[in-house]
């Protein structure tokens, strides 16, 4: 969902704009003073903003249960703090290898004994623009790879989520130099200036729709950008795939944060015969484990009324347009910003929830009699952000990823794409461009730097003119003639 948003007027963005463009001069003057900052002081600052996460954890989850209505402190714990603490150690534990050149081949014929290598560097100063829903772990978890390229950074935390946007501006000022790592908050009009400032390269976390403006603004200073645009994220399960693992995966990711995840579960494609048993294994499940889905205190609210309003209206939308919808859970609950799970059956591509990404606890369900109906819907849609695939045949499940594609996969469970460390998280097409986390992240954020050190015996001189019998006889020796 978009995240460049806001219900009342920017009055302070004025302000806020001028700091932020202090800041970001202080941070290149600073970076240009020191362009290549040491190993010792990259793993410094990882071990910073790791220690600063798990000494907050009481303080991060209280920030979000603030500003979602409710919020289960464990997995604000578990994602939000030591999630983006432990992707800090896996950096630092693999930074030496890293931040080495890594050695090209040369023609020793034409080159002598030269040495070519890739030197990784920092890009410079670098703008996170974070979302609502992950304030801390997108906030500040790409800046864990930011830091370990030996970039100097500025997030731009969501205005939606108030308290977290000032506990991470309290955090940071209280750790950090602001000329290292700082954060601006601001309204509408701060999104917009940050997105038109002259970065080293920007990461925008969000929407489609905002992705396509932050690009546009970003391309009149020629910033390359990072863009986690999420989308419609299927779960397909294949033919005898459908069992109590399968549905788990499914609800269990749909049910974390309530469906406010860019690589949550969008919609499920089932095998016509395996419908019906599909809705029961949902509703048996959710009233086994999470009774009263809509009244729990551990069910994340939505973000704010607004967003509650989005929702219901996708519901009225889909029921007028002769859409079934099975809820679990009990009543709507506006007060706590809380709503049934919904199963919404005999969906078509026409309704509202079918063209735009959920982000709540509504899942379309969608039947298919082969396989390939299946894989050929994907393809007819936007690549996704991700792809979750339920088999109990591998050949089938392979067959479904080697026909498809999409920024991220898994077999047999859903989003864990984005939770391991050393596998790249991004997108693809309209769900994103480039990646963070790990050894790719570290690279998204370097310069490659390309270096050739000439040695001995070599014939370069070939390239010089006048041209005469050097460079005849190289032709030569390349040709055959």
């Amino acid at each position: 969902m978009a995240f460049i948003e806001r219900e009342t007027p920017g009055a302070g963005d004025a302000a806020q704009i001028a700091e932020l463009q202090r800041l970001l001069a202080a941070q290149r003057r600073a970076f240009l003073a020191e362009p290549m900052p040491s190993l010792a002081q990259r793993l410094a600052l990882l071990g910073t903003l790791a220690n600063m996460l798990l000494a907050n954890r009481t303080r991060i989850q209280e920030a979000i249960a603030s500003d979602f209505g409710s919020h289960p402190r464990q997995f604000a714990d578990l994602v939000e703090c030591q999630g983006v603490a432990g992707r800090a150690q896996y950096a630092a534990e693999h930074l030496v290898s890293w931040m080495k050149p890594q050695a090209r081949a040369l023609d020793p014929v034409l080159y002598g004994s030269a040495n070519a290598y890739v030197q990784p560097q920092p890009k410079g100063v670098i703008g996170n623009m974070a979302p609502w829903n992950f304030p801390f772990d997108i906030g500040l978890g790409p800046v864990v790879e930011m830091l370990a390229a030996g970039n100097r950074v500025i997030v731009k935390p969501s205005d939606l989520a108030p308290a977290c946007s000032e506990l991470l501006l309290e955090m940071l000022a209280s750790h950090f130099d602001a000329e290292q790592l700082t954060a601006v908050a601001g309204g509408l009009d701060l999104a917009r200036a940050f997105a038109e400032q002259p970065w080293d390269h920007l990461m925008y976390t969000g929407s489609t729709e905002v992705g396509r403006q932050v690009a546009v603004a970003a391309a009149h200073n020629l910033v390359p950008v990072t863009l986690e645009l999420g989308g419609k994220c299927p779960a397909i399960i294949a033919p005898g795939g459908l069992d109590e693992a399968a549905v788990e995966q499914i609800v269990g990711c749909k049910t974390i944060k309530n469906g406010q995840m860019c690589v949550t579960v969008d919609y499920v494609l089932v095998h016509e015969d395996d419908r019906e048993r599909f809705v029961q294994m949902v509703g048996a499940l959710l009233d086994s484990r999470l009774p009263g889905y809509a009244s729990r205190a551990d069910t994340t609210g939505i973000i704010n009324a607004r967003h509650l309003q989005r929702l219901l209206g996708y519901l009225d939308d889909a029921r007028a347009r002769g859409a079934s919808l099975v809820q679990f859970g009990g009543e709507a609950q506006p007060q706590a910003r809380r709503l049934p799970f919904t199963l919404a059956l005999d969906v078509d591509d026409g309704m509202q929830l079918m063209q735009r990404e959920i982000f709540g606890p509504i899942l379309p369900v969608l039947t298919y009699r082969e396989l390939d109906q299946a894989i050929a819907y994907v393809n007819a849609h936007e690549r996704p952000l991700g792809i979750y695939v339920f088999s109990a045949h591998p050949a089938s499940a392979h067959r479904v990823l080697g026909r498809t594609v999409s920024g991220g996969a898994c077999i047999n469970c859903a989003a864990l794409q984005a939770a391991v460390p050393s596998l790249p998280f991004g997108g693809i097409g309209k769900s994103g461009s480039g990646r963070h986390h790990g050894h790719e992240g570290f690279l998204e954020f370097s310069n490659l730097r390309s270096v050739v050190e000439r040695g001995q015996d070599d014939l370069v001189r070939a390239m010089f003119a006048p041209y005469g019998e050097l460079a005849d006889a190289l032709i030569a020796a390349a040709t055959g003639g």
